[in-house]
């Protein structure tokens, strides 16, 4: 594996409120080689989008870094001062949201928001990024592009603006991209090509991706490893293939038995009973306990630590063994 392009080493994100200090991310550390996508999923207040907003420095206030570092090529990048982080931004980091609207300025065309990017982190000329913008709008699958370069966002269907927005976060030919949700939005046959298109650029551009989202399928479809989180936590990281065919952490073995087969009719999707505990309710031991169908008594009392479990990492008791390598009986 080629050395990472981002690191992220025991990443705690701490809300200051009037009740006390809420934690919201504990210990989260990865790493995405170049060309790689990591896949992040988990429930809805997991700590996935947290994740993303931590490494691309946008946490709402009064969100804050408290433990940790995060560093880009070996730079670290998590205290630099706001104006450097945010030309760091723009050139090294793109950023895929859930909703185009929030991204794309409705009163400039397309054409001119891709230009604009591309003139302010690279050295070119203004005809020279039109001709570009031109041809990514071509890469992302916008038909007619050099027509329609100078249409605004809202001549454009929910889909295709999705498209200009990834071809916004590409155009300054970043190093690291953070999809959050890109595909939600979309129905399923531009979910596909959309998903196509993330998985070429990360193969031929040599991007790192970072690819949050709920949905395993996308998952699957998309990307090299994955890591699982729950409250806040990651529970499960491993490769893709490993973890949904066999998923070493409770949680996880949960999530992908939610997922309805192909094969077969059932009559009633499988459930992990419960909820995700609030920031301010989260049990001691491993957060997961009051919700698992393998507890046992050290799952209330410690937290465990990522271990190794078959060809992934999970952060569960079942598999410590101080003997080396076993699983708890």
């Amino acid at each position: 594996m080629a050395a990472p392009l981002l690191e992220v080493r025991d990443l705690r994100v701490e809300f200051p409120s009037r009740r006390g200090t809420l934690t919201a991310l504990d210990g989260i550390s990865f790493a995405i080689a170049p060309g790689e996508v990591l896949g992040m999923v988990g429930e809805s207040g997991a700590g996935k989008s947290m994740t993303g907003a931590a490494v691309i420095g946008l946490l709402e206030p009064p969100g804050r870094i408290a433990g940790g570092e995060i560093r880009l090529a070996g730079e670290r990048i998590d205290n630099l001062p706001y104006e450097r982080l945010r030309r760091l931004r723009g050139k090294r980091i793109g950023a895929i949201f859930q909703d185009p609207l929030t991204t794309l300025n409705p009163l400039y065309s397309v054409g001119r928001q891709l230009s604009e990017t591309m003139l302010t982190h690279l050295p070119i000329s203004p005809a020279e990024a039109r001709r570009r913008a031109i041809g990514w709008l071509e890469q992302v699958g916008i038909p007619a592009a050099a027509r329609r370069i100078d249409s605004y966002p809202h001549e454009f269907s929910g889909g295709m603006r999705q498209r200009v927005v990834i071809a916004l976060a590409l155009c300054a030919e970043p190093d690291l991209v953070i999809a959050d949700e890109p595909t939600t939005a979309l129905d399923v046959s531009i979910q596909a090509q959309v998903i196509a298109l993330l998985k070429r650029l990360a193969r031929e551009q040599g991007t790192a991706m970072l690819l949050i989202t709920h949905d395993m399928g996308v998952i699957a479809e998309t990307a090299d490893r994955v890591a699982v989180m729950y409250a806040g936590r990651i529970v499960e990281i491993g490769p893709v293939r490993d973890v949904v065919k066999a998923p070493r952490h409770p949680y996880s073995a949960g999530l992908m038995a939610a997922i309805p087969p192909l094969a077969a009719r059932i009559e009633r999707l499988a459930q992990i009973e419960g909820a995700m505990p609030r920031l301010a309710a989260i049990p001691p031991g491993c957060a997961f306990n009051p919700r698992c169908p393998q507890v046992f008594a050290r799952c209330r009392d410690a937290r465990p630590v990522l271990r190794p479990a078959g060809a992934s990492q999970a952060a569960c008791w079942l598999y410590d063994d101080p003997a080396g390598g076993g699983v708890h009986g």
